[in-house]
């Protein structure tokens, strides 16, 4: 049993969250007449979509997101 491929339960929720969140402020702002609201709504959802792909590339395994940590070393 491979105990590095499992993911924790804790962000595996955090990302179910904000994918929940986004959803409803993408539907919040297709419903809402009123241009500043729509506006505001765009603005969050993208904010939180930013958050969450952020999120998946700090916490990703994958060597190619790692370059940046040590620069200049070649390993």
């Amino acid at each position: 049993m491979d105990t590095k491929s499992q993911r924790p339960k804790g962000r595996d929720g955090t990302l179910s969250s904000l994918n929940m969140a986004i959803e409803a402020l993408n539907l919040a702002k297709d419903i809402s007449g009123i241009a500043p609201v729509k506006a505001a709504f765009g603005s969050v959802s993208v904010l939180l979509t930013m958050v969450r792909v952020c999120s998946l590339l700090l916490q990703s395994d994958n060597q190619a997101f790692r370059v940046h940590v040590n620069p200049g070393l070649d390993g």
